[in-house]
């Protein structure tokens, strides 16, 4: 990955970069494989690094950092016109983060795949700040924060005071400026127009530093963290709940959702 939020130097992943022509030689077949047997586990698919499909960053083997890359053409439309072909539809939600250009944009819009909102990246004090719930589109998918943010507890707390204070004034009234980072943000992405509201289940429990799955750029430490049986009280989950039903996201069925 190149530079961008999460590291000034890039991140170095050692990853093989796919052989797209080897691929479209074969009608992409090994891809769609591989989402027919992912489909038969689940209902949607996040394409994490949607922009991969426009162009990808290609960085030269034995760099040091992921600064000296430059971007390499990805399969772009015609990759998605052979799965939808196959597939009889396209299941997907574009993780669309980073540096966004463009023509990933149109690639994503051009299919109507839903594109991600990140709500902890929502408060920079800029009105078109496209991830403010305000400026939404109805075809989105809006996150409390991903696998790579801190819990939103985490996020709140290393805040500078001020901005503290901004995000606290952005949920409540008066004198009184407590929140619960995680609920209220839980609450802001329930409530908004997105499709589809995703958090993690640290937020629910409001959860901090301790919880935290990744660090990007970080090549050790991660994915280590575990709920234990006991934290898993009622209270969050009937809270949830509550909030599911009141803003419309609750299935017909009575189950939640988005979780």
């Amino acid at each position: 990955m190149p530079p961008d939020y999460f590291s000034a130097q890039g991140q170095l992943w050692g990853n093989p970069v796919y052989n797209w022509e080897a691929l479209h030689a074969t009608g992409y077949r090994w891809c769609i494989d591989r989402f027919r047997a992912l489909l038969a586990h689940v209902d949607l698919i996040r394409l994490d690094h949607f922009r991969g499909f426009s162009a990808a960053w290609h960085i030269p083997s034995g760099a040091p950092t992921a600064q000296t890359g430059s971007w390499q053409p990805g399969p772009g439309a015609e990759f998605f016109h052979k799965v939808e072909a196959e597939l009889g539809g396209l299941p997907f939600i574009a993780e669309d983060l980073g540096l966004i250009t463009p023509d990933v944009e149109t690639l994503r819009d051009q299919f109507q795949i839903p594109g991600t909102r990140v709500l902890q990246f929502a408060f920079d004090g800029h009105e078109d700040n496209p991830y403010l719930p305000r400026n939404f589109v109805n075809n989105t998918v809006v996150y409390t924060g991903t696998h790579d943010n801190p819990t939103s507890r985490e996020w709140f707390e290393e805040l500078p005071s001020t901005q503290q204070e901004t995000v606290s004034g952005y949920f409540t009234e008066g004198n009184d400026r407590t929140i619960e980072p995680g609920p209220a943000l839980m609450g802001l992405a329930w409530s908004s127009r997105a499709a589809l509201a995703i958090a993690p289940l640290q937020d629910l429990l409001n959860l901090g530093r301790e919880a935290r799955m990744n660090v990007p750029g970080r090549a050790a430490g991660n994915w280590c963290w575990r709920y234990a049986e006991d934290i898993l009280v009622d209270k969050p989950f009937a809270w949830l709940r509550d909030l599911t039903a009141s803003s419309g996201r609750l299935a017909d069925t009575g189950t939640v959702m988005a979780g």
